[in-house]
C-alpha cells in the first residue's frame, strides 16, 4: 500500500524537519510527502506543469543511489529526483536523479527552486 499524504512543507538540512515557508519558492500546485509500508519514502513529490518532481533531504555528505529511491522513481513516475545534501558538490547520481547542495539552493534563494520545475517543463 502507497501513502501519499497533502503537505505544507518542505525539508531543511535534516531529515525530517521541514519549514512551511520553503515550499513557496518552488510553487507547486500540489505537494505531498510519499511512503510505503515497506519503508520507501520521499521527503517531498512536487507536482507542477503536469510534472512530478520528488525532493529528497540526506545527511550525507555524498549521497548514493539507494534502492528505495529507485523505487520511489518507478512506482512515482517521477520526472526527476532531486537529493539535497549538506555537501559542496552537485552531480547526477542517475538518468534523472541529481544531487544538489543545500548551499548552493538557500545562496541563489527563490530562483535555485523555481529552476527545478523549469528543466522539467515539456
Amino acid at each position: 500500500m502507497v501513502r501519499l499524504c497533502r503537505s505544507s512543507c518542505s525539508c531543511d538540512a535534516d531529515e525530517g524537519k521541514h519549514r512551511p515557508n520553503d515550499l513557496k519558492a518552488l510553487q507547486p500546485d500540489e505537494a505531498y510527502y510519499w511512503a510505503t509500508h515497506q519503508g520507501a519514502e520521499i521527503d517531498l513529490v512536487l507536482f507542477k506543469h503536469g510534472r512530478r518532481l520528488g525532493l529528497e533531504c540526506e545527511r550525507k555528505d555524498a549521497p548514493t543511489l539507494t534502492t528505495l529511491m529507485r523505487i520511489a522513481l518507478n512506482d512515482l513516475n517521477l520526472d526527476r529526483l532531486v537529493v539535497v545534501h549538506p555537501g559542496e558538490r552537485r552531480y547526477a547520481l542517475a538518468d534523472r536523479v541529481e544531487v544538489i547542495p543545500l548551499a548552493e539552493m538557500v545562496a541563489a534563494g527563490g530562483g535555485a527552486a523555481a529552476s527545478l520545475f523549469k528543466k522539467l517543463r515539456r
